[in-house]
């Protein structure tokens, strides 16, 4: 059989000397079926990609922040309809009506942190400091549960509530009761003079004049949202975990790939983490994430025990195109 992620020659930039590089797989059945790795992981030390190489995958760590709140609602310590103002208390009214379980599938409304940083900022946010943002606010984009728009301050709330119910810091809650339980012994919440990310991938972004660092960002110590560093074999041990009930009941995990409602009843193609859709009458479960020098794409096919993995050290979004590609070409031809 060929590996189609060769095959299909959808990588031929990241294989040009001297550039930020790429990871890709194909997990079927609980093993690589196929990878992919090229260029490097670190330009100035030459290091090349390979499938222990961490990259930080941005908002596809939404799905680990989704899972923390699982967890917490499994042992009965959360309720998802719980409204947020029980987790803040000085938070303004509009809290009374936004849901745990609203921040979760992006029907909050609540007002995106990223359009709000005063200019003077300079040093990098972190997840309370969003809360602090949000606090002076005093209106929504709409009202909850009527409309979808994604959230990226909706996950770094639900990683304080994390904190604010269990009494750990998020990193180490994640670390706890979600990475170390599966073997993820080399994926981590990356937080500046704390952790360590071993063989970690650096951020670039594309210029006239070449490839220029670009690893961090004012958002990039903001944890819930995206700070999530790890790499092509540790990921296979999360995609495994999912078809089990290692981390939570089936009940519950099911409800991360249902499709959340509004108030009146439609559909919005997202539940916790996830985006969930039906392409080719097989179950696609999805998501990509994106920062100032990485992008990453997950495309789940659980019905074929199927999974489709890209991450790279690279601006742009050249990940969820290859990605989107692959998976037409895996469903068209009943891979």
């Amino acid at each position: 059989m060929k590996n189609i992620l060769i095959e299909q020659n959808l990588f031929q930039e990241f294989n040009a000397a001297g550039v930020p590089g790429a990871s890709a797989a194909i997990f079927k059945d609980g093993r690589f079926l196929f990878s992919l790795n090229c260029g490097l992981a670190n330009l100035e030390t030459k290091t090349p990609a390979s499938e222990r190489t961490n990259y930080r995958i941005a908002s596809v760590s939404k799905q680990f922040t989704a899972m923390a709140i699982m967890i917490l609602r499994h042992r009965g310590a959360i309720d998802y309809d719980t409204p947020i103002s029980s987790f803040f208390t000085d938070f303004p009214p509009i809290g009374e009506n936004i849901t745990v379980r609203r921040l979760m599938n992006h029907t909050s409304g609540i007002v995106n942190y990223e359009d709000i940083i005063p200019p003077e900022v300079q040093k990098p946010l972190k997840d309370a400091d969003v809360l602090e943002l949000i606090k002076h606010q005093h209106g929504v984009y709409f009202t909850p549960g009527t409309q979808y728009k994604y959230s990226n301050t909706g996950y770094a709330l639900l990683a304080l509530i994390v904190e604010r119910v269990s009494g750990a810091r998020f990193a180490d809650f994640m670390r706890e009761n979600i990475f170390a339980p599966l073997g993820m012994l080399d994926t981590v919440l990356h937080e500046d003079g704390i952790t360590e990310v071993k063989n970690r991938a650096i951020g670039y972004k594309k210029t006239d004049k070449g490839f220029e660092w670009a690893d961090q960002s004012l958002t990039s110590a903001v944890l819930g949202d995206g700070g999530i560093y790890t790499s092509l074999e540790d990921y296979l041990k999360w995609d495994q975990a999912l078809y089990g009930e290692t981390l939570v009941p089936r009940p519950i995990l099911d409800e991360a790939w249902t499709s959340g409602t509004l108030t009146d009843g439609t559909p919005i193609n997202y539940g916790f983490g996830w985006r969930v859709e039906e392409r080719n009458g097989v179950r696609l479960i999805h998501h990509n994430g994106s920062t100032c020098g990485f992008n990453s794409a997950v495309r789940r096919m659980p019905d074929k025990k199927m999974t489709l993995v890209i991450f790279t050290n690279r601006n742009g979004n050249q990940s969820h195109q290859i990605a989107d590609n692959l998976t037409d070409y895996i469903l068209d031809n009943n891979f």
